[in-house]
């Protein structure tokens, strides 16, 4: 894991990166500074257990990738999970929490995650473990309101102009932050590149 000290707040932003793009680098500039956080940990994982790995890029490429896409020296790359047999996000929490008493954490998804947060393995156990920010994704922004994790954990959303407290709310807490969006996925870059292959290869 990266190097923290006492007292930080860190944003934990983890994901495939299958591959990273300019919308991955915009949800961690835009929690940097709406959280106030002293650092991002973007952590590539070994892989989405809900999603097909047949198309899925090597960690070490991932990672590389995703190193020339960071916004600046406060987003550290990371791929600890995959060293510690971390497949499932509850269990990563769990793993950062213990060895990290004294350290603020938020974790930071995609509005595009929340719809089907619920299905994530042990969900409620990652949303009482550390505080949540989701921030605004095209075609996602009234998932705040309808899904299902928001309405189970309505009573602990937290004002977006209050974002800058949430590291330092005890969990159960969340908000919803709007801000600009990017039209990029990675499942589109994917598929347009297997359509479009480099000519001169």
């Amino acid at each position: 894991m990266p190097y923290v000290e006492r007292g930080m707040t860190v944003g934990l932003f983890g994901g495939s990166f299958n591959p990273p793009h300019q919308g991955h680098r915009l949800v961690a500039e835009i929690a940097l500074r709406r959280l106030g956080l002293d650092q991002v940990w973007w952590m590539v994982t070994p892989g989405n257990p809900l999603k097909s790995h047949s198309e899925l890029a090597s960690l070490a490429d991932r990672v590389a990738l995703s190193r020339e896409m960071a916004p600046g020296p406060k987003v550290k790359i990371t791929a600890f999970e995959a060293a510690h047999d971390l497949r499932y996000t509850a269990q990563t929490l769990a793993f950062v929490k213990a060895r990290n008493q004294d350290v603020h954490f938020v974790w930071i998804m995609g509005a595009d995650n929340l719809r089907h947060f619920h299905q994530w393995q042990n969900w409620r156990d990652i949303a009482e473990t550390f505080p949540i920010a989701v921030i605004d994704r095209p075609g996602s922004t009234l998932a705040y309101l309808s899904s299902k994790m928001a309405k189970t954990f309505s009573h602990a959303r937290v004002d977006e102009d209050d974002a800058a407290m949430l590291p330092f709310l005890p969990a159960p807490a969340w908000t919803f932050i709007h801000g600009p969006r990017s039209s990029l996925s990675s499942s589109a870059i994917r598929s347009q590149r297997a359509n479009n292959p480099d000519p001169a290869s």
